[in-house]
């Protein structure tokens, strides 16, 4: 089967009765509770569970093995290859299973809110409450925009199916669950799995294969900018605070998950937020709060059967909760998403040793050993297996979602922080006095000080104290932050302890790093000592 029967097979589909397209999400909604997928809590968010699936599964996610690509994808256990045959086998099974449900949903989106970047999307859902989060955290079309057509060469399509189950002998899949990317047939193909996130991620990773090609630098961030027009980034895996440290009331919210950074300056890729909602509150996360109204989709949050009130720290379905909803409902959210180079960069991490400092003033080489790092812990339910916070090292922080060498990005990042004069900090949101199990989080009050001061530039010309161990820089001083807790050791009351800790750390540090044998010695001595 070519490119061309494949299309005529979607073009087909989506002409059949029983398909809508681009409903109005008040409908969408009503769709989902007739059809009982959900209900709406006491706020109005749609509540719904996501089944055996609750995180990502990495393992279950490949790219076709195409001519095009063959010899630019970083292939490995991320970048898993698949045979077109494969592929072509599945679509056809998928379509016919589509076209044999009582309704399908689709919808018309974007991806990049830069019209110069844009790619169009198409999104086929077996489920209401699927398009619902699609059309929430993709860009939606403007009135003035054309319907992207079925047939578009340009556009990608983003094909959904949560009932239909691979049998991995027969279709050569490792699970039930499959996950698979065509940038030749531009078809992003899911089944097995009832989780959201899917979609979503699966065209971060084809952005972040098209997006380099056009000189712009893909991130795995959130971004804000203040009223000066000033820009921050904030880099970090799941859960160590993109979304809450960029949810800031006295700044504009570029977006909270993926952007682009092109010589023009930073866009956001989607059009909406997924923010973790595990432990939220009101008096911590205000804006997060308010967003989960009608329209917003809660995603495995127990709610209680009479009241619909919401338990954010009920953990019995997983640590994984996630709140969608649109970028408009974060009140002083930039839209369209798009502003100038950023003044300031934050490496964000979750350390569960709890030796890092809580911030660090990096060098330019230390910037580019700490990207290239990614270290961090991997937070419970954010994949499936992770039941509770492991150490690890995500290349550029998103590795998972990277299809190019971790080097290519690297590199333009290195390059963008030299041109724009960029001040770059480290901060851990993670345990302080003593590892996971011994000390606690990192308060966030602390965090936000220390970022506030970053971002204003009272941290640039304070008194350092430099990490015997790491050769880290952190302030001696920050407003609003204790003087001890600045300086990791002393916040543990086994000092010995503390240092078998940050020697164990540091020297998986260089353990990890021994596979970037190219990258020259100056970002190489720039890690622990």
């Amino acid at each position: 089967m070519n490119t061309i029967s494949l299309q005529s097979e979607l073009a087909k589909l989506i002409t059949l009765d029983h398909v809508h397209v681009n409903l109005p999400i008040s409908s969408l909604i009503e769709k989902s509770i007739m059809r009982g997928e959900g209900k709406l809590s006491s706020t109005g968010a749609l509540t719904v569970e996501t089944g055996a699936y609750t995180g990502r599964s990495p393992k279950d996610k490949f790219i076709v093995k195409e001519p095009s690509v063959e010899n630019v994808i970083e292939w490995g256990t991320v970048n898993q290859p698949i045979e077109k045959c494969v592929f072509t086998s599945l679509y056809h099974k998928v379509m016919e299973h589509l076209s044999l449900q009582d309704e399908l949903f689709v919808s018309d989106g974007y991806a990049g809110a830069d019209q110069k970047y844009q790619i169009p999307l198409k999104v086929i859902n077996e489920f209401a409450w699927h398009q619902v989060f699609a059309r929430q955290l993709f860009i939606r079309p403007t009135e003035e925009q054309e319907p992207i057509q079925s047939s578009g060469h340009d556009a990608f399509t983003v094909i959904s199916a949560p009932t239909f189950k691979a049998d991995p002998i027969l279709d050569g899949t490792n699970s039930e669950a499959f996950v698979l990317i065509s940038f030749e047939e531009r078809v992003v193909l899911i089944g097995g799995t009832e989780y959201a996130g899917e979609m979503k991620k699966s065209i971060f990773s084809i952005m972040n294969f098209l997006l380099p090609e056009q000189d712009v630098l893909s991130m795995h961030c959130s971004a804000n900018t203040g009223n000066e027009g000033d820009v921050a980034l904030f880099f970090g895996l799941s859960g160590t605070g993109k979304t809450t440290l960029s949810a800031d009331p006295h700044r504009s919210l570029i977006g909270d998950d993926e952007h682009g950074w092109s010589n023009n300056g930073v866009f956001n890729i989607e059009g909406g937020c997924y923010a973790k909602c595990i432990h939220l509150s009101e008096e911590k996360e205000p804006q997060i709060w308010d967003a989960i109204r009608f329209g917003a989709v809660l995603e495995n949050v127990v709610v209680h059967p009479h009241t619909g009130k919401a338990d954010y720290d009920d953990t019995s379905l997983t640590e994984n909760t996630r709140a969608a909803y649109p970028l408009e409902s974060i009140p002083n959210a930039l839209v369209p998403s798009v502003a100038g180079h950023p003044n300031t960069i934050i490496f964000l991490t979750a350390d569960a040793f709890g030796v890092l400092p809580p911030i660090s003033k990096l060098t330019k080489e230390q910037a580019m050993y700490h990207f290239l790092s990614g270290y961090t812990s991997k937070l419970a339910g954010t994949e499936r297996g992770i039941t509770s916070p492991e150490a690890t090292f995500s290349t550029c922080f998103g590795a998972p979602f990277l299809p190019l060498p971790a080097i290519r990005y690297a590199e333009m990042l290195g390059d963008k922080i030299d041109q724009h004069n960029v001040d770059v900090y480290l901060v851990n949101t993670g345990w302080s006095g003593g590892e996971y199990g011994v000390g606690e989080r990192m308060k966030l009050k602390y965090t936000r000080a220390m970022v506030q001061a970053a971002l204003t530039g009272e941290l640039s010309s304070t008194e350092t104290i430099t990490d015997s161990i790491f050769g880290l820089h952190s302030p001696a001083h920050c407003p609003g932050v204790p003087d001890h807790v600045l300086q990791p050791r002393e916040t543990w009351q086994d000092k010995k302890a503390y240092d078998a800790k940050a020697k164990e750390l540091a020297e998986n540090f260089k353990k990890n790093f021994q596979k970037f044998n190219s990258i020259n010695d100056r970002i190489k001595e720039a890690g622990p000592k």
